[in-house]
């Protein structure tokens, strides 16, 4: 690994149509970062995918040598940060989401993690014992749900894959995209699951998580309906393993 003042980190805001708290959130981070004396360098990464409102325009105001904005036409957080990770020159891809439901001093947790330089991603959870969350009812209970199917299905033994909180080496995440089909919200499941299962090293923080909505930023969160879409995701990401370890065995055989 590189020395602490040469790795490049890239923290990744995705955006779809958040034009309330662009501005104010991107500008928040932005001044937390420099407070910290990094003793890497960093940029702040808007992706915008495919919003409608004025995101986009907001997040060009916003562009200095220390913010920038890649503009997707298509919609979709995994799609973009997916787009972004295969022409990313950074050492480290950094993602959280616009909202900063995470609290901002969970960044120097993971970023101290980081440093340490004995994983490959490193990401938050809202379900470890010392995490601290203040959210909804629904929105607790279905992340609950969540993670008890992937443990059952997949057989894993992470407490909280779908936390938009993570920090991935580029290099590595290059090696996965192409293996990821899902271009939405499942997409961190997709991520960290293909991740374990080809021996990567990863590591769970706990976080301090509060659900930062605003009345036009209601949560679409619909426990069964996608709890029942989760369960299927899951059943089809664990028959396409086993489909690909099964034609890896036969090549192998055949060698």
């Amino acid at each position: 690994m590189a020395s602490p003042e040469k790795i490049l980190v890239e923290f990744c805001l995705p955006v779809y149509n958040e034009e309330n708290i662009l501005k104010e959130n991107t500008l928040k981070l932005l001044q937390f970062f420099k407070q910290q004396k990094y003793n890497f360098a960093w940029q702040i990464i808007i992706l915008n995918n495919g919003s409608t409102d004025n995101s986009k325009l907001i997040g060009q105001e916003l562009v200095n040598h220390q913010i920038k904005i890649i503009d997707y036409e298509e919609s979709g957080k995994g799609r973009a940060i997916k787009q972004y990770g295969l022409v990313s020159r950074a050492d480290w891809l950094f993602y959280m989401d616009i909202d900063l439901a995470v609290s901002l001093e969970n960044i120097n947790d993971l970023i101290k993690q980081l440093i340490i330089n004995q994983y490959d991603i490193i990401m938050g959870s809202r379900l470890l014992p010392r995490s601290k969350v203040d959210r909804s009812l629904a929105r607790g209970l279905s992340s609950k749900i969540y993670n008890f199917l992937s443990r059952i299905i997949l057989d894993h033994k992470f407490t909280d894959l779908q936390c938009g909180f993570k920090a991935i080496r580029t290099e590595v995440f290059k090696k996965i995209i192409p293996l990821i089909n899902d271009n939405n919200w499942f997409f961190d499941t997709e991520l960290i699951y293909l991740a374990y299962r080809q021996n990567y090293r990863l590591k769970e923080i706990p976080v301090n998580w509060s659900e930062n909505r605003y009345q036009q930023r209601k949560s679409k969160i619909r426990l069964f309906q996608d709890g029942f879409s989760f369960l299927i995701k899951l059943l089809k990401l664990k028959l396409r393993l086993v489909k690909l370890n099964k034609s890896l065995l036969n090549y192998e055989g055949k060698s």
